[in-house]
């Protein structure tokens, strides 16, 4: 694993004043309810081990609740765990004094929040700019930098308007301007578009991937929307009060929900956009009797789409370095997206 993914290891949040009193109970299994009832203490995060990867978007997803947004503000301390650690670049946060975690929040990471939290009295430049000054960077290169990164997210002409003047969507980017400007190693999303309409929250997810695919950041995106979740996920982690319940690739997570409620989650999902033809295609390339090829990394809609447009039904699948590695039939490719994929 790269050096500088995040590590979050035997993490355990308990509200209240003496929460570090009941952890053993916990450990043992008493649940959350039973906490609550009988000791007035509230169980946020119980045992979370989660290796973040480094330069991917590691989503963490779960209902209103589960610890999502809990288990985010310990990444960079706003909450402070009970017990565990959260460890970056061999450094663990929850062990950090003031002006070590003061640096690791200023020069490391960025948030992006739902409710966009731009200073209504600043013009869309000056809330860019806001964390550089922070920083205490260069007035003119920080305006340099932050133009820029404003370009960048679509919002060029726009750079002298204040928050009022814009719309959600255009707000949300200027949030997420404002974190890239930082220059900060982890960028952490909030439920960063959930406030968005559809159409807007699906363009800022494309900006977002684009960004991504170019910067190749460690990002931490927090969702209730699994559709959102499938589609910027690397890798997705799910909790359910407090516990992480399943984790791995989207395309994991669909091909085998660890229980009942994941199967639920899930029964609704485009496979077609999750499922990659690897996971369904034969070993055996057929030839050079198809016009069409694909690549094991795409996606069965993807490839039905490209046969369809031919007019064929079987596509060879070659892999990035040219070689045919098997052949895909268009029937299994619309079964394995109707309905659960066998293996």
């Amino acid at each position: 694993m790269a050096s500088h993914g995040i590590e979050v290891k035997d993490l355990f949040k308990i509200f209240g004043p003496h929460g570090e009193k009941f952890i053993d109970a916990v450990k043992k299994g008493m649940s959350k309810t039973e906490l609550n009832e009988k000791h007035g203490h509230v169980l946020g995060l119980n045992d979370i081990n989660i290796s973040m990867p480094a330069g991917k978007i590691q989503v963490v997803m779960g209902l209103s609740g589960s610890g999502k947004s809990t288990l985010i503000r310990h990444i960079n301390r706003l909450i402070d765990p009970t017990v565990g650690s959260v460890v970056y670049e061999g450094a663990d946060v929850c062990q950090m004094s003031k002006t070590e975690l003061l640096d690791f929040r200023r020069h490391k990471t960025a948030m992006v929040f739902q409710k966009f939290a731009l200073l209504p009295h600043r013009t869309v430049v000056e809330n860019t700019i806001f964390g550089l000054e922070i920083q205490g960077i260069d007035k003119k290169d920080a305006r340099k930098r932050s133009l820029r990164w404003i370009e960048r997210v679509g919002l060029g002409g726009f750079e002298d308007h204040y928050p009022n003047q814009l719309s959600g969507g255009m707000q949300q980017r200027v949030g997420l301007a404002r974190a890239l400007a930082n220059d900060a190693d982890i960028l952490l999303m909030d439920e960063a578009f959930s406030a968005l309409d559809p159409l807007i929250r699906t363009d800022m997810q494309a900006v977002l991937l684009d960004i991504q695919d170019e910067l190749k950041k460690t990002v931490v995106f927090i969702t209730h929307d699994l559709d959102e979740a499938l589609r910027l996920g690397d890798r997705i982690a799910i909790l359910r009060d407090g516990e992480v319940i399943q984790q791995g690739s989207g395309q994991e997570i669909v091909l085998n929900p660890a229980d009942a409620y994941i199967a639920d989650f899930i029964k609704e999902v485009n496979r077609g956009r999750v499922i990659s033809v690897s996971t369904i295609m034969s070993r055996q390339p057929i030839g050079e009797t198809t016009k069409v090829e694909i690549k094991p990394d795409d996606r069965l809609e993807t490839a039905a789409q490209a046969m369809t447009d031919r007019e064929e039904n079987r596509a060879n699948v070659r892999d990035n370095s040219g070689n045919l590695v098997g052949s895909l039939d268009l029937k299994d490719t619309i079964r394995a997206m109707v309905t659960a994929a066998t293996h």
